[in-house]
């Protein structure tokens, strides 16, 4: 936000007089820096953590935001509206530059039954189907129970069942209609999925799949799940959960399979299946159209992408088993500054499941939203002297002449 100069001078002003001090020690910074062409300009840094991993339940910021200021006062009386003006022009800036890396492994498992699907220009892959003018990507993680059969066959036909048969809107004004339409798309395509196992020959009722997928459109971000893979946000070095574990431990699905009549042994649902909510497995369900306890209803999740959203990590249940959103995050953080490749993360991620004894398969996808800062990459290394000895005559002629002898 560019300022003239007298506004400037009654900004300070102002924004003393109506901030208390005990506000102004709460890591609230107001700088007033010095621009181009005698104007100013206000940064506003807001310094705020928090001691829980926090998560977005659809959350959507303006697109846009006026660059007019029809009465100073109106802007500068509040210090939350400075706030709140200087983030939301950083987002409508903010321009993901995706990149991805993945890395898998059996584990101790005897079969492989995870699939993952990794592309990075959504729009090239897609062709003529898909013509998006913003930087597009689209990721997803399946892990199959009851045989591979049924996680094959949803990243097989992924492109069809989420891009061609789920009504994908055309335009690409993003607003809340657009939002509102991408998410029932999206609902949409989980539900076809689940359909087209149930009559598909090649894969057995009693096979099923989770699906978490994550779709990047400019600087918005949707992530749909069913089942315990799980979607991890990096927001300047904090975790954000973006999906939900569907598991019968977790009470609001709990309650919901048992208020439809299903119920949970030993932490399975019915007995036999370890998630609430998964893609197949059409012998544990009721006939169509009937309400069932095991579901393909996806959580949805959707947020804009600022400059503070780092990269994103979604992975299969057998990298969150053994740890939490936050020590992955790190972890992750911690690699990219050294080496700054995705993909060496994602082997890092695998390979610390491993020492902790994580007994399934593994897959993770690391997305990258931008790059390290330099200063962060690259510490500065601290100066080295050679230290040696000096004579006695030597340390005799440095006394005399420090004593000015």
């Amino acid at each position: 936000m560019i300022l003239g100069q007298k506004m400037v001078a009654e900004t300070e002003l102002i924004c003393k007089q109506s901030l208390p001090a005990a506000v102004l020690d709460l890591d609230v910074q107001y700088n007033v820096c010095v621009a181009t062409e005698q104007n100013f300009q206000i940064d506003v840094n807001v310094k705020n953590s928090s001691p829980s991993t926090p998560r977005f339940h659809e959350l959507r910021n303006p697109d846009s935001v006026s660059t007019e200021i029809p009465c100073f006062e109106s802007v500068v009386s509040c210090p939350e509206t400075i706030k709140s003006a200087v983030m939301e022009s950083s987002q409508v800036m903010f321009v993901p530059n995706i990149r991805s890396g993945s890395y898998v492994d059996k584990g101790p498992r005897i079969s492989m039954d995870d699939e993952h699907i990794r592309i990075d220009d959504l729009s090239a892959h897609l062709g003529s189907l898909f013509k998006c003018p913003l930087p597009s990507a689209f990721y997803a993680v399946f892990d199959g129970h009851g045989g591979p059969e049924a996680a094959v066959y949803i990243k097989e036909n992924a492109m069809k069942l989420f891009f061609e048969d789920a009504d994908m809107p055309q335009t690409f004004d993003i607003d809340d209609i657009f939002l509102a339409e991408l998410e029932n798309s999206h609902r949409k395509a989980f539900l076809l999925a689940d359909l087209a196992l149930a009559d598909e020959q090649s894969v057995t009722s009693m096979c099923g799949t989770t699906a978490l997928t994550a779709l990047v459109l400019g600087r918005h971000l949707l992530v749909a799940n069913v089942g315990d893979c799980r979607a991890v946000l990096c927001r300047k070095g904090v975790a954000v959960d973006m999906s939900q574990d569907h598991r019968p431990s977790y009470p609001p699905e709990r309650r919901r399979v048992e208020e439809l009549g299903g119920y949970i042994d030993d932490g399975y649902l019915n007995g036999y299946l370890s998630v609430t909510r998964a893609l197949g497995d059409w012998e544990l369900k009721l006939p169509l159209g009937s309400a069932s306890p095991l579901i393909a209803d996806p959580d949805v999740q959707q947020v804009v992408l600022t400059e503070d959203d780092e990269f994103l990590i979604i992975g299969c249940d057998g990298i969150w088993d053994v740890m939490s959103s936050q020590y992955a995050v790190s972890l992750v953080r911690r690699g990219l500054r050294r080496h700054n490749d995705p993909k060496q993360c994602a082997q890092e991620l695998v390979t610390e499941a491993s020492r902790l004894n994580s007994a399934d398969n593994l897959t993770v996808i690391v997305i990258c939203f931008s790059s390290p800062a330099c200063s962060e990459s690259c510490p500065p290394q601290r100066r080295r002297f050679r230290c040696s000895s000096l004579s006695e005559e030597a340390q005799n002629r440095l006394k005399s002449l420090l004593e000015g002898n």
